[in-house]
C-alpha cells in the first residue's frame, strides 16, 4: 500500500513541506535567487507539485514551463525526504528522474537540508511514519 493513500493527502504533507520552508525568509531568498520553476511530477498517487521563484506552492496542475522537472513515485519521495534514499543513488537507479539543468538542480541542496529536518515531524502528523 502506497505511504500517501490519496493525491489530495500527499498534497497536503508535501505542500505542507514546501510552504514551511519557503516561509522563511533565508530559504525564500536562495530559493528566489536560482530563480527557477520546479515541477514535481509524481505518481502513485498522481500528482504535480509546483515551485515558483517567489515562494509560490501550486499543487495540482499548472500551464507553467518548468525550468527543472523531477519525476518519483509518491513512495519514493517519502523516503527521500525521510533520508532513506539518497538524491545520487535516486539518480543513477533512475527511482527519480530529472529533466532541466543539472547545475540550476545542484544548487537546490542547500533547501534539502531543512526539509530533511522538519519532514519527519509533518509526516509524523499524519501517520505515515
Amino acid at each position: 500500500m502506497p505511504v500517501f493513500k490519496s493525491t489530495e493527502m500527499m498534497y497536503e504533507v508535501l505542500g505542507r513541506l514546501w510552504e514551511e520552508l519557503l516561509s522563511e525568509k533565508e530559504l525564500a531568498d536562495k530559493f528566489k535567487e536560482a530563480g527557477i520553476i520546479i515541477k514535481f511530477t509524481i505518481h502513485d498517487p498522481k500528482g504535480e507539485i509546483w515551485l515558483f521563484p517567489q515562494g509560490k506552492v501550486v499543487c495540482g496542475h499548472t500551464e507553467e514551463k518548468p525550468t527543472v522537472e523531477m519525476f518519483l513515485s509518491g513512495d519514493d519521495c517519502h523516503r527521500f525526504w525521510m533520508q532513506e534514499l539518497k538524491l545520487p543513488v535516486a539518480l543513477a537507479t533512475r527511482k527519480i528522474k530529472a529533466k532541466g539543468p543539472i547545475n540550476k538542480i545542484l544548487k537546490l541542496l542547500p533547501l534539502i537540508r531543512p526539509a530533511y529536518e522538519r519532514y519527519p515531524s509533518i509526516a509524523s502528523k499524519y501517520n505515515i511514519l
